[in-house]
C-alpha cells in the first residue's frame, strides 16, 4: 500500500521503500512507514505520512491519458452493485483510476489494454496503488481474445472505455453472470447509440444511457452560482444488464 507524502502544498504518491528525490531533498521510504509518522529528506525538510484515499488515484496516477473522472467511477459502481468479491472484465485500461477503484473495493479485476507502453504505466499505477494483487493488466485487444477469456468467465460486470466496445457488448450474454452489469463509458453519444444497439441486439435488458454532468458552485459575496470554469459534461454511460 502506498502513501501520501505531504508538505505545505506538495503532495507526492509513493510505497514503501521508495526513494523520493525533490529539491527538498531526497527522503527514503521506510518500509515500516505509517499514517501519521513525519519523515525528513536528507536536507531536514519534514513530509507527513497521509493514508491513500480514493481521490488520489485520479490526482496522483502517472498518466497516459484523460482518467476516468472520480464522478463517473461512482456512477459505473453505483448502477452496477460492483462489491467485494466480485470478478470484473474490464478494457481500455489507460491510466487505470476506474481498475484501481474497484480493486480498492476488493473486486477481482481483469484488465485489457491494447498499448503496450500506457499498460506498463498502469501496472505501476495498479503497484501504487497496492492493488497489484487483485488487478491484473494484461497487454492486448479484449476483441481478438473473446473467446479464450469466455472460458475464464462468468463475470460480474464488464466494464469498458473502448472505441470497440460494442464488439464486447454482444458477446456480454456469454461472458456475463446471471444478472450481471455491463458499463460501457463513451466520449461521443454516436458511440453509445451503438453500445445501446449491441445490447438490444444481445437481449440485455435494462439499457439506460446517460450523460455525466457535474458543475462546481461559486460562493461570493455578491451571491451564489454555478462555476463558469472548467467544462461540466464528461461524456456518456451505458448500463445493460444480463437477464436473470
Amino acid at each position: 500500500m502506498s502513501y501520501l507524502l505531504v508538505h505545505e502544498d506538495r503532495e507526492y504518491l509513493r510505497a514503501p521503500g521508495d526513494e523520493l528525490q525533490t529539491d527538498l531533498g531526497v527522503l527514503e521510504i521506510p518500509e515500516d512507514v505509517e499514517p501519521g509518522d513525519v519523515i525528513e529528506t536528507h536536507l531536514g525538510t519534514p513530509f507527513v505520512v497521509r493514508r491513500l484515499r480514493g481521490p488520489d488515484l485520479f490526482n496522483h496516477f502517472e498518466r497516459t491519458g484523460a482518467p476516468m473522472l472520480p464522478r463517473d467511477v461512482g456512477l459505473v459502481v453505483g448502477h452496477t452493485g460492483i462489491a467485494a468479491g466480485d470478478r470484473v472484465l474490464d478494457a481500455g485500461t489507460g491510466t487505470g483510476v476506474l481498475a484501481a477503484y474497484l480493486g480498492r473495493m476488493h473486486a477481482d479485476v481483469v484488465s485489457y489494454e491494447i498499448d503496450g507502453e500506457f499498460a506498463d504505466v498502469a501496472r505501476e499505477n495498479m503497484r501504487l496503488a497496492g492493488v497489484d494483487d487483485r488487478v491484473d493488466v494484461r497487454t492486448g485487444d479484449l476483441t481478438a481474445r473473446l473467446d479464450e477469456v469466455v472460458e475464464e468467465g462468468p463475470f460480474d460486470a464488464i466494464t469498458l472505455d473502448t472505441g470497440d466496445a460494442p464488439a464486447v457488448v454482444r458477446r456480454a450474454p456469454a461472458l456475463l453472470a446471471d444478472g450481471g452489469h455491463v458499463a460501457v463509458y463513451s466520449p461521443f453519444v454516436e458511440h453509445s447509440r451503438e453500445a445501446v444497439e449491441a445490447a438490444r441486439e444481445a437481449g440485455l435488458v435494462d439499457i439506460d444511457t446517460f450523460e455525466t454532468i457535474q458543475r462546481e458552485m461559486d460562493f461570493g459575496e455578491r451571491g451564489s452560482r454555478p462555476s463558469t470554469a472548467g467544462v461540466g459534461h464528461t461524456g456518456y454511460l451505458t448500463f445493460a444488464r444480463r437477464e436473470r
